[in-house]
């Protein structure tokens, strides 16, 4: 039997075709016009091909989330779809694989245009969900760097003076730019309840896909997977268990959450915290 796309059914975007994207992509699909965006145009056609396959009626919108005319084109198409229910911004890049300026242009500024351009088309009941991660509860910033960060007008974040200063230290980058996306959606949370939308973070810790392992590979030294044998799960998450915590996130149970960021870590933060040899 064919989906009638014709069907003006509540709208469900994930940006980023990934192991997490995919992940959500399922969870939230049945039953709503699912639009998946991606910067690849390989990635994005063999998952649109697999969600079809399996009868999720799927539309794959090739999206650079640097480019801000391509976020608000994905915003705009989403929209014209039906209502916007949920919107899970997974699309990043990791220390391990990209270099400090594709950190910031990807994970800061592009979570950044998701964040203006589905403002924008948010209706009541939207929920926005960035995943963001846990190492941005690590990153080193003062009062005055996080205020720059949730406030500064977009097209400006690139160019603060603490920003340009991380240089060619990729880590560095990648825990501010996560940093950057909880306290941007702490500020964007009040123009999302205006709309009667709602927005938040997730931060997971390892988690079991493509990019982990790249950074576990970049980790000589074990040290990523001896914390995880050392903290209170023992081990990494899955993909599916992200998923879970989105449709929480995006679901009817959690209407008196927003502004906020949910830690999926298996307990790394608080053993890191608490439990870990310093020095």
């Amino acid at each position: 039997m064919q989906n009638r796309m014709d069907d003006r059914r509540d709208v469900v975007v994930v940006t980023g075709a990934g192991g997490i994207g995919s992940a959500i992509a399922h969870r939230l699909g049945s039953g709503r016009t699912l639009i998946l965006a991606d910067a690849s145009r390989h990635q994005l056609d063999r998952s649109v091909e697999a969600l079809s396959a399996t009868g999720f009626a799927v539309r794959g919108v090739r999206t650079d989330v640097t480019d801000r005319e391509s976020v608000e084109k994905l915003a705009e198409t989403a929209s014209a779809e039906g209502r916007v229910t949920a919107v899970v911004h997974t699309a990043g890049v990791g220390a391990a694989t990209a270099s400090a300026r594709k950190v910031l242009e990807v994970n800061l500024l592009g979570t950044a245009h998701v964040i203006d351009a589905f403002e924008r088309v948010a209706t009541r009941g939207t929920a926005l969900v960035v995943i963001s991660s846990m190492a941005g509860h690590y990153a080193p910033l003062g009062r005055e760097h996080e205020t720059a960060l949730a406030t500064t007008p977009t097209d400006e974040l690139l160019g603060l003076d603490f920003v340009t200063a991380v240089g060619d230290d990729s880590m560095a980058a990648y825990m501010m730019s996560k940093r950057a996306n909880h306290v941007r959606v702490q500020a964007a949370a009040l123009a999302w309840s205006l709309r009667g939308a709602r927005i938040n973070t997730v931060s997971p810790g390892v988690i079991s896909t493509a990019m982990s392992k790249a950074e576990a590979e970049s980790d000589p030294d074990g040290r990523m997977l001896k914390m995880l044998d050392a903290c209170g799960a023992g081990r990494t998450g899955t993909p599916d268990e992200i998923a879970e915590v989105a449709a929480f996130l995006t679901g009817p149970h959690s209407l008196y959450i927003t502004g906020t960021d949910l830690l999926v870590d298996g307990g790394q933060a608080a053993w890191v915290r608490w439990h870990m040899q310093h020095g």
